[in-house]
């Protein structure tokens, strides 16, 4: 990352924006004591917070500054008005950076998080099984399951060792 006095590039929660004459100095800047005030919360659960990234912040010397749209992404995330499906919560609950270390035993949460590995595959293109392979190993270590269970669940076809995706499989409510 380039320096933001020089041009460089102004990062908030993996948004990207080109640095502007002015971001700084139109960003308004909290500490945790400020925020935890304007909040109406407690210094200590803010800097918690902050020290386990929950919270978007910056160093400086000993005191944590905060800017202002890492606050509202923040509290955007913690919203109420946001619907969260079952499927949401379940890949949310089993998926960590884009990895499942486990599938669950329960059927209807197994089959979310086939769902989310089958969203890889582009409809009626055929694959060999290398590749399914490796399109599945990028996300669980178990590969041979997670294959039988797409040709199982009818989610997927297998011919003379090609497999393609389903056109008819709908993805569950």
């Amino acid at each position: 990352m380039r320096s933001l006095f020089n041009g460089g590039t102004f990062t908030s929660h993996g948004e990207c924006m080109e640095y502007k004459e002015g971001v700084i100095r139109n960003t308004e800047f909290f500490t945790t004591a400020e925020l935890a005030k304007k909040l109406k919360m407690n210094v200590q659960v803010i800097t918690r917070k902050v020290q386990s990234g929950e919270i978007r912040a910056y160093k400086i010397g000993k005191d944590w500054r905060i800017p202002e749209p890492s606050v509202y992404h923040w509290l955007e995330e913690h919203a109420n008005d946001r619907v969260r499906t079952v499927r949401d919560k379940v890949v949310s609950n089993y998926v960590k950076d884009d990895h499942i270390d486990r599938l669950p035993a329960q059927r209807s949460k197994r089959k979310y998080l086939l769902e989310y590995i089958l969203a890889r595959f582009e409809p009626n293109r055929v694959y060999s099984e290398k590749e399914v392979n490796q399109m599945i190993g990028r996300v669980h270590a178990d590969f041979c399951t997670v294959r039988r269970e797409f040709i199982a669940e009818k989610m997927m076809d297998r011919v003379d060792g090609k497999y393609r995706r389903r056109t008819q499989y709908r993805l569950s409510d």
